[in-house]
Parts: structure tokens; sequence; C-alpha cells
């Protein structure tokens, strides 16, 4: 190892960095090698994300139209009167601002099926943690700090590992911040902003780079040929962001969606828990500001104002956090006070704890499963719909919109789905769903339920039982299976959905004892989707507390048993009821 001092732009200290001298390079090459394939296998997940699908069906649509999906050709709701002052702002702006990514992701759907798709965004998302283990490694002059920094960024990034548009925006502001910090490459700054700006509404991240920058560049001399490169690409950039299908508005696009209740109920727009998971952002967040404490007087303004800003960002939603994702390790590796001399065996440590990480990924389903989370999809529901050419109006939930309008447009249209295009459909639908109002319990086809289902002409119901997010479960399939309840019929049932029928013919002959299907759904649907998703067990819980409260007490302890061997935390309360029923008399 031999250490370097060189004087940063920008600050008046030295910095002093350390770089591998005598390591065989090929050591280097392979540690690199074997993190880029572990990374790729890490983000190699199956296709999971249940708005995937609408994004899908978008790309065709705008394919085959020649025309953006204006005004929605997939929802039947989605028409409605705008509930609050910029709604229908927003709609337009959900509709159209991810159109050139809806298409990208149609063609390689078109040319290599769902294997494509995963591969287009494993890759994706390995060139985020790589960029930013490039950066860190050239701010370090290290080349294995640079290697864990995109390790440390993948800890983020796994949580995002979702076939989505927005992926796009993290890659942007790190393509923006390595070739504003190397400063080469001004001129592609215009042209990444135009395709920025037509894949994804995340494109003023951009703006915020480019502004930082330009605001350190004035504490240089004016009006340098450096200087002068750097703004009139920036402006460039700019200017041409605004090409696209909403313009500059997205700035009071962004503003509207603070207003929306329906927005503020999405996980993904909710502040996130510091430390819960991924951990790695509460570390690196906090990471990253002591060491820029620590190393104030020689950081540069734009690190600052970046960190300020991307902090801000990551705190106020959770589907920001990529941004510190990126920047945190970054900074870290960059300003890390404690600088000493590195072993001469990490440099033949590294491949190995690389290779011992590719391992672990391949054993736990890497490259392997280039699949659809099948348990996720009401894939037979859809084909009985079509088999039996049922027609609508269709109500269904939330998360299993977005695939029947994969698979049922654009012969029926769906009730909602992930795209979050009304205010007031979505209170209807929350109504429906939970029947809320004291005029009607949670589990009758009485009050407002009854009246909009009515109201919006519905007579074919396809769902699913459960949350699995939040655990809560679904009451509208007790009421659908009351016995009080006439004119309603199940005609179809599997472990993932149900399809209730009003007045079910001979050719959808019901099935007998509705109510008892039902019953017995819950427990399959939850047990078949904790076999394949572990992490996620409270609708075990939600069900335990549902059987307790009804006197079962075998289900109730069935769930309670199944909740607790998965929790990620201890639950004295759920494992003192298992106790009490396992000492109550048999029933």
């Amino acid at each position: 190892m031999r250490q370097q001092t060189k004087k940063r732009q920008g600050t008046a200290s030295p910095v002093v960095v350390t770089q591998t001298a005598q390591s065989a390079p090929w050591l280097l090459a392979v540690t690199i090698l074997l993190t880029a394939c572990c990374l790729l296998g890490l983000f190699s997940k199956p296709i999971e994300d249940t708005d995937f699908w609408w994004h899908l069906k978008t790309g065709q649509y705008v394919l085959e139209n020649h025309a953006l999906p204006v005004p929605d050709p997939f929802s039947y709701t989605s028409n409605a009167a705008p509930a609050y002052p910029g709604e229908a702002q927003v709609r337009h702006f959900n509709l159209t601002h991810e159109w050139l990514s809806q298409v990208l992701m149609y063609t390689v759907y078109t040319v290599s099926g769902f294997p494509g798709i995963i591969l287009m965004r494993a890759v994706l998302l390995a060139c985020y943690c790589g960029i930013a283990g490039f950066l860190a490694a050239r701010l370090s002059a290290n080349s294995y700090a640079g290697i864990a920094a995109a390790c440390a960024t993948a800890g983020v990034a796994i949580a995002f590992a979702a076939d989505r548009p927005g992926s796009v925006s993290f890659l942007g502001v790190a393509v923006f911040v390595t070739l504003l910090e190397l400063r080469r490459g001004y001129w592609a700054l215009p042209l990444l902003a135009l395709i920025w700006a037509n894949c994804h509404g995340g494109f003023p991240l951009g703006w915020v780079v480019l502004l930082a920058y330009c605001g350190e560049a004035l504490l240089r001399p004016a009006w340098t040929p450096e200087n002068r490169r750097l703004w009139l690409a920036s402006a460039a950039a700019i200017l041409a962001s605004g090409f696209n299908p909403n313009g500059f508005t997205v700035v009071s696009t962004l503003l509207a969606y603070r207003k929306s209740p329906m927005t503020a109920n999405l996980i993904e727009w909710m502040p996130p828990v510091l430390w819960a998971p991924p951990y790695a952002f509460g570390i690196l967040l906090c990471g990253a500001a002591l060491v820029l404490a620590l190393a104030w007087k020689r950081v540069r303004p734009v690190h600052w104002v970046l960190f300020a800003a991307f902090a801000s960002a990551s705190l106020m939603a959770f589907r920001n956090i990529p941004l510190i994702g990126f920047l945190g390790p970054v900074l870290i590796a960059a300003y890390f006070p404690f600088k000493s001399k590195m072993p001469s065996t990490v440099a033949w440590l590294a491949p190995a704890i690389a290779a011992c990480g590719l391992a672990v990924v391949v054993a736990r389903g890497g490259f392997q499963n280039m699949r659809v989370a099948e348990w996720l999809i009401p894939d037979g529901a859809a084909a009985y719909i079509l088999e039996h050419r049922l027609k609508g109006p269709i109500f269904n939930t939330h998360e299993q919109g977005g695939y029947l309008i994969w698979k049922l447009s654009p012969q029926d249209r769906v009730f909602i789905d992930g795209r979050s295009l009304s205010e007031s459909v979505y209170r209807d639908y929350k109504q429906i769903l939970f029947n809320d109002s004291v005029t009607g319990g949670a589990d009758q086809m009485i009050g407002p339920r009854a009246e909009l289902l009515q109201r919006y002409g519905v007579d074919l119901v396809v769902m699913n039982t459960m949350d699995y997010v939040s655990g809560a479960m679904y009451p509208l399939a007790l009421a659908l299976a009351n016995p009080a309840t006439t004119g309603w019929d199940l005609v179809y049932e599997d472990t993932k959905s149900m399809v209730f029928l009003r007045n079910a013919t001979p050719d959808t002959p019901p099935i007998s004892n509705k109510l008892g299907h039902v019953l017995r759904h819950l427990n399959r649907e939850c047990v078949a989707y904790i076999d394949n998703s572990p992490d996620d067990a409270l609708c075990a819980r939600t069900l335990a507390d549902y059987w307790m409260h009804n006197q079962v007490r075998e289900s109730a302890r069935q769930m309670l048993s199944l909740y607790l061997a998965h929790a990620k935390r201890s639950d004295p309360k759920a494992e003192r009821a298992l106790r009490d029923l396992d000492a109550a008399p048999p029933q």
C-alpha cells in the first residue's frame, strides 16, 4: 500500500487517501467480477410487483395505438369528477409520465418474455450500485472502498427490486452526479434529461443535482471555459426535460400529490421508519451525517447541498430512500476521517468474501427465479372470466387490478388499480371493501356498501381476502357469502382469489355452501401466501384474532402457530394467547 496526499478542489486542507499498490491486478478484477455477478443474482427476484402488469399493458397500448392512454382505457371509474383542486392534473400525469419506460418494458417482453424483464431490472439496479462503487473508489482512491460502497448501496436497493419505471430516476441521479463529478460528458446531459423526463416523473431530481453543481461553480473564478460548459449544459438539460407530456407542470403536480389522502395512505409516500427494513438506509444516513460532521472543514459545498436535499427527500417519503442509498456510501468513502494502511491480505480476502456472497445468492434462488410470482396474481380467476365470457362492471381489489388489466383489457375494464386515478373512487372502494359505516356491519350487504355496488352497476366481484402488507382482512367476501345476502353467488375459488357473480346462470353454476367455502378460503389463502413469502405473516395474526373472536379455537391455534413461526420480532400477546388455547379443554 502507499499513501497519497492531494488537494481536493474547494477545500482548504489536504485529503489523505489510500490506494492499493502491490496487489495483483487480477485479484481486483476477479473481485469486481464476482461482486457484479452477486449483484445481478441479488436483483434477479421473481416479478412480484402488482403494478408491473398495468405498466406492461400501457406499453402495449401506446405501441399499438400510437397514442398515450388518455382518457384511461383500462378502468371504467377513472373519469370521476375531481375530488380536490389539481386532481385532474395528477390523473393526467399518472397516465402519461412513464410512457417511454412502459414502451421499453413491453418491447423487452415481446423479445424475451418475463426473463428479459427480470434481467433488465437486475442490470439497471446493478449499474446503479456499480456507479456508486465507481464514484466512491474514484473519490477515495481505493478500489476496495468502492466495492464496499456498491454493496452498501445494494443493501438499500434490494427493497426496490421491482419492475417499475421509478428505478430510472435513481439511475439518472447516479449518472448525473458522476458526470458532474468527473467534469466530463456535459454534452450528454441534455439528451439524458430528455430521455429521463419521458421515462419517469422524477426527473426534477436531475435539476437539483445540476443546480447544486452550478452553485458550487460560483465559488470558482466566474466565466471560465469549465464553468461556461457546465452552465450551458445544465440550462440545456433543464430545457430539454420540458419536452414531455406534462411539460414543467411536474412541480405543481408533486405538490398536488401532498393534498391527496389516497396518496398519503400509500406506503411509498409515507416517511420511512429509520431503524426498520431496509436497515441499511438508517445506517448510511447516520453514517454519512457523522462522517461529514467530522470532516466538515474539507467537505465540498456541493456535497453538503446534495446530502441535505437527498436526506430531506428520503425522510419525507419511503420511495426516496435510494437517494441516500447512492450518496451515503460515496460520501462515507470520500470523507472517512480515519485512514489506515490496508493489510495486504485484503486483496486476497475480498474475492473470497465476494465468492461466498455469490454462493449465498445462488443458494437463495438468484439467477433461478426468472419467473412471475404466481402466488400474487389472480390468473385462475382471470382465466375463468375469459372462458365463460363474463362481463362486468367488475369490482376488484386494488392489488389485483393490474393483472386484471393485463389479462382482461380491452374486453373488460377494472374498478381500481395501482395508478390511483380518482380520490372519490378510492373512498368508495374502501367503503365497499370494509363497510365502515355504522349503518351496516362489516360482514353484511346492507347500507352504503350495497348502495355503492348498485350505483356502479357491479355484477362481478374478483377479490382476494387479505392485505398482505398490513395483514388487514377484507370483510366484503364474508358479506357476499352471508346466507342473508341474496342475488350473489360464489362461482370460482382458488388459493389466490374468488369470483362472485350476481345471479349465476347454468353456464356458471354456483358453488354450494358459499359461506363455508369462504371461511375455509381465508386460511388457505393466508397459508399459501406465507409459504411463498414467509417474511410477511401478518395475515395469520389477523385471522387468529378473527377465529378467537368467533370461538373457532383450532383455526385460531393454527394461525397463531403459523404467525409466531414467521414473526420478525417477539409478540408476547400472541404467545400468551397460544398458550391459553393449548391449555383450554377440547371443544
